[in-house]
């Protein structure tokens, strides 16, 4: 049992409000004393006393699943504390549901009475949402593959040959013998069962592998323990491939009875030809002098023909083989037939009775030739792949939608950094550029040429947001809204900015459509779509459409729009009835700076941030055109499972803070690796009536700091620096100066960047601003607020 504590809370204040996870104290009776501020920002309140008052006022039970009070209630009363009792919860105010862990434990007195209790809870909701999910995906995993027969393997080969699996269905029991985790321990467990005879075969697969990705099939025999000898049958390609080797998957099925049963063909045609009916596969004959072919009723149901109704020569196939196919087939026949196959196969497809197309596998052998060893008989079967060729051609469009979101990934990341950049360059430029206005005097004959510089950086700085939204590193003001208000208020603003000859229809869904999003954003996506598809009409007369409502996206559709969740979503849909798209327009239409448009006409980035803002939000975007016949964008978001977060939070009214209208000397000391930014803002600064230092670096900045003990009122650094970032400088000048106020300034503030500042000390984050004059009144109020 726990030793209780014999210090008061009170020794501990300050640990006590700093802690980053809920803290708390309550009386014997259950009555809640003392909460600090983690636990009153978890439970949604403005102040401790708020949530106090609330909290001992009511008796509703924040557990989700009755009985769990009681429960927490045993243990601490039995033990004397409680350690990681993990619930689902829902908020004091506003009802959201959150996943908690707790502690707490009994403060008792010197004679051993109970003085109070004392606890923390601490909020999990994202691991343990992102476990469930993961969870649930294995086990969809382990179901879907346990559906089908033999073992479904994952395996990654590096380039010298040492294998490593990632996955094995349980089907490997039912081949092998063996567990799943038996071959993930063992990877060399598999090869022990090989057949000596096919060692070879083997081995020169394996060397296949290691050249480079491959594609393999075939068939080898397997040695149980007991000495039972089987055959399996082994399909497997590779799916990614690195400097570390080759991902496959594959699968592997046991074929012993179709094996016996050819064995058995060779000694009883008919029971043959009985057993492969029976497996599932049609069975023909062919006599290559008469031109005569027996067709099973098997093969011509495949067909979709009565028994009878395919006539019973060679052509009646032949004549339906895919155009396509015809010059391989005939060229894996004479292989077989001059002896350079020991079998016949081939894969091609037959034009069913009812027109529609199916791929087969045909296999065959012949099995009587004449002294000069020209062929007479061959007899074969006829497989049903159709469905295996099209979730071949499924994996190709998954494969290529990877690299593609790879490929965006990449430009993504490149453009966020070349934005960074170019923010330092355009701030020096638009301040330089104001305080030369404002030196060169109002009727200065500059001012015009001066006015012109600055309109043109003003276009850079947006051009530059533009290219942060691209990439991702813009703060999003998520939260669950109606999409359908929304899209209306967007579609007022466009009918005034229509241009001549372009009309605007509308069919939007009644329901609200609750999201969760960014309604900046997510208007900047319609306001790009609208504008692609009247720049689309190039001034002549023409239809835009936008159209709003629910859809429910199954798993192949959802999996179609880039491997989306099933469920429900809200479907933003613009058409346009101008000159639609080619597929290679079609292909490069999110690239960033691609554009159709004439040089100067377009920045080639609308479509780019319209996709860079649809992934953020979790959903998806589809394209459908064809050249004359217009083009549709539909926008797939996810909506919303619970609506309680659409009531609006309670307007919190800062208290005013004293008046202060002048720097009055008060001392700033600013960081910046950017040296045209340091010269600037400290000019900009003393001009507005501050002390200002400024330094280079943090390191620099640090050891000026260490070495003078000048009273500062206000620390301003940059964040993303060569050497110390900013939240690695706030943390020292923390340590050499404890409750120094600093603020951080970046150019691409982000949920990271905040939590970083946040643990190191920092509530003062602000954006790189659009002109010195803004910059110096962010750091003028943050000296005034208390």
């Amino acid at each position: 049992m726990m030793s209780p504590p014999s210090a008061p809370l009170g020794d501990f204040s300050t640990l006590f409000n700093f802690l980053p996870i809920g803290a708390y104290r309550s009386s014997s009776e259950g009555v809640m004393l003392r909460a600090n501020p983690a636990l009153v920002k978890l439970n949604g309140y403005a102040s401790e006393a708020a949530m106090l008052d609330n909290v001992n006022r009511i008796s509703s039970d924040w557990y989700v699943v009755p009985g769990r009070r009681g429960e927490f209630r045993r243990l601490l009363e039995r033990d004397g504390y409680v350690q990681g009792f993990v619930s689902e919860v829902l908020r004091h105010h506003g009802g959201q549901r959150l996943w908690v862990s707790e502690n707490a434990h009994a403060v008792r007195d010197a004679d051993g009475h109970l003085l109070y209790y004392e606890g923390t809870v601490e909020d999990i909701t994202g691991g343990t949402l992102a476990q469930q999910a993961l969870s649930q995906s294995e086990e969809q995993l382990r179901q879907i593959t346990s559906q089908i027969p033999g073992m479904v393997f994952v395996v990654h080969v590096t380039p010298e040959g040492q294998r490593s699996y990632r996955y094995v269905s349980s089907g490997v029991r039912d081949i092998y013998g063996f567990d799943p985790e038996d071959l993930l321990r063992d990877p060399m467990l598999i090869a022990r069962y090989r057949h000596p005879d096919d060692e070879t075969q083997l081995e020169g697969d394996m060397h296949q592998i290691s050249q480079g990705p491959v594609n393999l099939g075939g068939e080898f025999r397997i040695v149980l323990p007991d000495g039972q000898i089987k055959w399996v049958f082994r399909r497997s390609c590779t799916v990614s491939s690195d400097a570390t080797g080759f991902l496959r998957v594959g699968v592997l099925l046991d074929i012993t009875e179709r094996k016996a049963a050819e064995a058995a063909l060779r000694e009883n045609e008919a029971l043959w030809k009985l057993a492969l009916e029976s497996a599932g596969d049609g069975v023909w004959d062919w006599d290559l002098v008469t031109g005569e072919e027996f067709f099973s009723s098997r093969i011509q149901a495949m067909f979709g023909f009565a028994d009878g109704e395919l006539a019973n020569l060679v052509e009646a196939l032949d004549s339906r083989t895919h155009p396509d196919d015809v010059a391989q087939m005939l060229v894996d026949r004479t292989a077989h037939f001059d002896g350079r196959a020991p079998v016949y196969r081939n894969e091609h497809r037959v034009r069913c009775k009812d027109g529609s197309w199916k791929w087969v596998l045909s296999r065959g052998m012949v099995i009587a030739r004449d002294d000069a060893g020209r062929p007479l008989r061959m007899v074969g079967t006829h497989t049903d792949i159709t469905e295996l060729k099209q979730a071949e051609v499924q994996q190709h469009v998954l494969e290529a939608q990877l690299r593609e979101s790879q490929k965006m990934e990449a430009i993504g990341t490149l453009a966020g950094g070349v934005a960074h950049d170019f923010n330092n360059l355009l701030a020096a430029i638009m301040g330089n550029l104001a305080l030369a206005r404002e030196d060169v005097g109002p009727d200065h004959l500059a001012q015009e040429s001066l006015q012109e510089i600055s309109r043109a950086a003003i276009q850079a700085r947006q051009l530059v947001q533009q290219i942060l939204t691209f990439s991702r590193r813009q703060t999003q003001a998520m939260r669950q809204q109606p999409l359908t208000p929304l899209v209306q208020e967007t579609l007022g603003l466009l009918r005034s900015l229509l241009p001549a000859g372009a009309r605007l229809d509308t069919l939007l869904s009644q329901a609200p459509l609750v999201v969760n999003s960014d309604a900046t954003q997510v208007q900047q996506v319609l306001i790009n779509l609208c504008s692609n598809a009247w720049q689309a009409l190039e001034g002549r007369t023409g239809v835009i459409s936008v159209a709003l409502e629910a859809a429910r996206l199954d798993a192949a559709q959802a999996l179609q729009l880039g491997n989306l969740p099933a469920g429900a979503y809200a479907c933003l849909s613009v058409t346009d009835n101008g000159p639609g798209m080619n597929a290679e327009t079609q292909r490069r239409l999110f690239e960033p700076f691609f554009t159709t448009k004439p040089p100067g006409a377009g920045t080639g980035l609308g479509l780019a941030v319209v996709h860079g803002i649809v992934k953020a939000h979790r959903g998806a975007i589809a394209v459908h055109s064809q050249p004359g016949e217009g083009t549709r964008f539909d926008v797939y978001l996810p909506l919303a499972v619970e609506a309680e977060a659409l009531q609006p939070a309670p307007e919190v009214v800062p208290a005013p803070g004293p008046n202060v209208s002048e720097a009055d000397g008060r001392h700033v000391v600013y960081i910046d690796d950017y040296e045209a930014m340091v010269f600037l803002v400290g000019r900009l600064l003393r001009k507005q009536g501050f002390r200002v230092t400024t330094f280079e670096s943090g390191e620099a900045a640090l050891a000026w700091l260490r070495t003078h003990d000048d009273p500062i009122d206000l620390v301003v650094t940059d964040q993303n620096m060569p050497g110390l970032s900013g939240v690695e400088v706030v943390r020292e000048i923390g340590r050499l100066r404890p409750g120094q106020r600093v603020a951080i300034v970046s150019g691409h503030v982000n949920d990271q960047l905040l939590a970083e500042a946040a643990a190191a000390g920092v509530s003062d984050v602000l954006g790189k601003q659009d002109s010195m004059d803004a910059l110096g009144e962010a750091i003028r109020q943050l000296l005034e607020a208390r």
